[in-house]
């Protein structure tokens, strides 16, 4: 750093010109009467009294009579330290600036419109990893790729991650290969068609952003379990419901783990009216407590108010009305609903087929 930088350093430091000027001259000089400082540098002599007398009030110099007034530089340590700390301050501003521009604070916001994908992304891996119930994303695979750490905890954490892939504008779905998602999803779908972003977490998170080509580039992030319903069911009529299975970690044989009771009731159902018996473990609230609760028991009763006539399977739009289940325990009796649930007592979480017979 050459004389003149050293200036602005210290005028950027709080300094001003003239005192800048003189201290750096009193530097090189050691010791200087003010009238031989003056002459050193830019400091006019009327005014280096007044200079002097405010570099020392600040702890950069110290004065002294010898005929004359006179000064010389202080141990710089005090100096250094200030301008330090100065400097560890600004670089602190400066993240907090960076941080303030790129999103607000989430945990004190519902709904938060944030600018750069990024921040969603963030957001959405911070969900992920923290994720005990159900992860729903809609990602390509290089999205997969970057998130796999996250996902994998999750699915260690015991959720059931379902993975909704798709292609880059421009671009087309690699072969899949089904060691990728070993230990990291329990259901994989493909979408040919270039998706927006989507993460949905434990019903209570969502994270939500266009696809890289869209017009406006913008992202939502949800700390709400209503407002989160919205996207789930965005991500399961038009991004999951319609699309092939091309992996799957569920066996077809019982313990069968659900975290919809749509899907449950779609495979359930013909079992329930050939007369199979279904024991059926709920886990979830109950709905006026929102107190965790358990239930195992006989499934006797399977209620929905279908939108359509069924013809064969029912579909998940078909189901998009009340669906309620009846669990016998052996002295209780228990009505099941899924996300949302009110009429019923229970709202259930995950729900397992344990045994079909």
């Amino acid at each position: 750093m050459d004389t003149a930088e050293l200036r602005t350093a210290l005028r950027n430091a709080g300094l001003s010109q003239y005192q800048s000027e003189a201290y750096v001259a009193l530097l090189q000089l050691g010791a200087a009467s003010a009238t031989e400082l003056a002459d050193a540098c830019a400091v006019p002599t009327a005014r280096i009294y007044d200079v002097l007398r405010d570099l020392e009030s600040k702890g950069y110099i110290e004065t002294y009579e010898q005929d004359s007034l006179h000064a010389r530089a202080c141990d710089p340590k005090s100096v250094m330290q200030d301008l330090k700390s100065r400097a560890v301050q600004l670089d602190e501003a400066a993240g907090e600036i960076e941080a303030r521009w790129q999103q607000p604070a989430v945990d004190s916001h519902m709904l938060s419109i944030v600018k750069r994908f990024e921040t969603v992304f963030s957001r959405a891996e911070e969900l992920v990893r923290n994720a005990k119930s159900e992860v729903q994303l809609s990602i390509t695979p290089k999205q997969f790729e970057a998130l796999r750490p996250a996902l994998t905890e999750a699915y260690e954490n015991g959720a059931l991650v379902k993975l909704s892939l798709h292609p880059d504008q421009g671009d087309e779905l690699p072969s899949i290969d089904e060691e990728l998602f070993q230990g990291t999803a329990t259901e994989v779908r493909r979408r040919t068609l270039p998706t927006p972003f989507v993460a949905i977490v434990d019903r209570t998170g969502a994270c939500f952003a266009p696809h890289a080509d869209s017009m406006n580039q913008y992202g939502v992030l949800v700390d709400d379990y209503t407002l989160t319903y919205v996207f789930y069911w965005y991500f399961q009529t038009a991004l999951w419901e319609v699309w092939d299975v091309v992996y799957t970690a569920q066996t077809p044989e019982p313990p069968i783990v659900y975290s919809d009771i749509r899907h449950f009731v779609q495979d359930v159902e013909p079992l329930f009216q050939e007369g199979k018996e279904i024991i059926t473990h709920v886990s979830g609230y109950e709905t006026e407590s929102r107190e965790p609760i358990e239930v195992v028991g006989k499934l006797t009763d399977v209620y929905y108010t279908a939108v359509s006539e069924p013809k064969g399977t029912l579909s998940f739009s078909e189901l998009a009305g009340q669906v309620c289940l009846t669990i016998e325990t052996g002295d209780e009796t228990h009505t099941v609903g899924g996300w949302g649930a009110v009429l019923e007592e229970v709202e259930a979480n995950r729900l397992t087929i344990e045994s079909i017979s």
